[in-house]
């Protein structure tokens, strides 16, 4: 398989909570018919589907409870023939479809096959072209002692999707055996399919469904922390098999630390359209990440060696709020910054910013106990979602400090509006790379290549 994954970061909780709002899931993962046509395919290939057709007992199947004319036929045929078996078979592309009611979806899978019987009237095998359609249902079913599970029932084939050709001509005799033959496998091959292939698609459709819950409860690195998800409730919608997921997030010692359960917050879930499958995530799980991801932290620089064109200039805004501070600055000089919370995205419809609170304190050297002045900024960024392979990636971008707030002061009084330009110009030299540092990285999601996809793609919606 090979397409693009989309991964939808859902903001659906930055409307008003609804009074009579229905309950929605942390994360919801759909999955499109065609990633359920590939995987099925792939996994009635590893339970060896076309070699169950090619093995189907057709010539006991048509001696089984004939009747009225078939029954005189049986005799006739089992006088004429050697043997009568599948040579060859082959599993078409399936169909995924949702029913008239949107609760379940069909699954149809064509069987092309050919059998040949041997007849002492001919030196060669008589062909004859065998066409069938295997028909199941997917729906989710409610069991006593077991979490409610999407199955596969209903397994059957049709005497009206099947198909008997005779493939070449023969003379009048050996037309005739063969068009009794077709007769007979026309009630038969029905029955085989049933109770031959039928369990086999089930195997192999509860060996798909078995790998989804697999890598649907593969953790998702958080740095030293992880995300885990589990299926709430499974559901079938809009052509779609739909997993609702709970979430919590772990600490590097397996602790849980934060459950993420139903909301009764609006939620908008974006259809699928041509996406082969979407993961949305609802706007508290991804603050959760993305706190994992930046803790609060502090960082502390000498501005003269690392970053001295900032420092000439933090010493010139700081000289117009007091001379006698600038004299004082040396060359090791300190700026402090400490996040106070952990970043806040906020989503809307295609784009994202993030909020922080930051504490920032300068000293004038590096030996000095008490700061110059001490200022709380209110900062935002733009915060950028994309993808790089299997990996979602986010980083910062422009940031900008909203509002200064002087919290203490050592130089006398001053409006720290003065000190925004250089203020802002150091969060974004310093922390700025710092945190997209922190997050290169990316967050690797394995379902991308566990679904069979090489690459992903990623969108916020609102």
């Amino acid at each position: 398989m090979a397409g693009l994954w989309t991964f939808t970061l859902l903001c659906g909780l930055l409307a008003a909570t609804l009074v009579r709002a229905t309950l929605n899931p942390p994360v919801v993962l759909n999955l499109g018919t065609e990633v359920i046509k590939e995987k099925l395919t792939q996994a009635l290939q590893d339970h060896s589907a076309t070699a169950i057709l090619q093995q189907l007992p057709l010539l006991s199947a048509i001696q089984e409870k004939p009747d009225g004319v078939l029954k005189s036929m049986v005799g006739i045929v089992l006088k004429n023939i050697v043997w009568l078996k599948v040579t060859s078979a082959n599993i078409l592309q399936l169909q995924v479809h949702t029913t008239a009611n949107n609760q379940e979806l069909i699954v149809k899978i064509p069987l092309d096959m050919v059998a040949g019987f041997n007849t002492p009237l001919v030196k060669t095998i008589v062909k004859l072209h065998l066409e069938s359609e295997a028909q199941a249902f997917i729906r989710v079913k409610t069991s006593a002692g077991r979490p409610t599970h999407h199955i596969l029932s209903d397994c059957s084939t049709s005497q009206g999707s099947l198909s008997v050709t005779l493939l070449q001509k023969f003379s009048f005799l050996v037309n005739s055996l063969a068009d009794k033959v077709m007769k007979l496998l026309v009630p038969a091959l029905p029955k085989l399919v049933k109770s031959q292939l039928c369990p086999v698609i089930e195997l192999a459709f509860n060996a798909m469904y078995a790998e989804f819950l697999q890598l649907i409860r593969v953790p998702i690195s958080l740095g030293s922390d992880r995300l885990e998800f589990d299926v709430l409730s499974p559901a079938i919608k809009d052509n779609v098999i739909q997993f609702n997921l709970g979430a919590k997030l772990l600490d590097s010692k397996g602790m849980v630390t934060k459950w993420f359960n139903n909301s009764a917050a609006s939620l908008t879930m974006p259809n699928l359209d041509s996406t082969p499958f979407s993961l949305i995530v609802r706007q508290d799980v991804v603050n959760a990440a993305v706190a994992a991801l930046l803790p609060p932290e502090e960082l502390m620089v000498l501005l003269d060696y690392v970053l001295p064109e900032l420092a000439h200039q933090l010493k010139s805004s700081i000289r117009v709020i007091s001379e006698q501070a600038a004299d004082q600055l040396a060359p090791t000089q300190i700026v402090k910054i400490v996040t106070q919370e952990t970043p806040e995205l906020l989503l809307s419809q295609g784009s994202a910013k993030v909020a922080q609170q930051i504490v920032l304190d300068v000293f004038p050297t590096n030996e000095a106990h008490r700061p110059f002045f001490t200022l709380g900024i209110e900062a935002s960024s733009e915060a950028q979602f994309y993808t790089k392979g299997d990996r979602l990636m986010l980083s910062f971008n422009e940031l900008r400090s909203d509002r200064i707030h002087l919290m203490n002061w050592d130089i006398g009084w001053f409006k720290p509006d003065v000190l925004k330009n250089i203020i802002t110009k150091i969060l974004v030299s310093i922390l700025l790379p710092n945190e997209n540092g922190i997050l290169r990285p990316g967050i690797p999601v394995v379902m991308v290549k566990g679904l069979g996809f090489e690459a992903a793609s990623c969108s916020l919606t609102e």
